[in-house]
């Protein structure tokens, strides 16, 4: 069975060369990848908000908005969903405190 954000991601690499008139996300990509990352800033910001506010229905709203704008963000700039899980799936186990320490500054 293939994964909600693996379809979505999918979904939004075909809409990646569609008109922009006729899509949403098609439109957004036009803009270019500063356009998209402008984009999930906003979203996560107002995620925030929601997080600080404790409606977790409007949390949950704002949450798959990041990560609509969060995929769109990444197919801007050609980094595939699989590569983002693949990096968490390679730091799966290992303590965030130990992770961070071993990245390079």
């Amino acid at each position: 069975m293939t994964h909600t954000l693996d379809r979505l991601a999918a979904t939004i690499a075909v809409r990646k060369g569609a008109d922009p008139e006729s899509s949403w996300t098609a439109k957004l990509l036009a803009k270019g990848p500063e356009k998209c990352a402008e984009k999930f800033g906003e979203e996560a910001i107002e995620a925030i908000i929601e997080a600080v506010r404790g409606d977790r229905a409007r949390l949950a709203s704002e949450a798959a908005d990041v990560l609509y704008h969060l995929l769109v963000m990444l197919a801007a700039r050609d980094v595939a969903l699989a590569d983002v899980l693949a990096e968490l799936d390679r730091r799966e186990g290992q303590s965030g405190i130990s992770e961070k320490a071993a990245r390079r500054p």
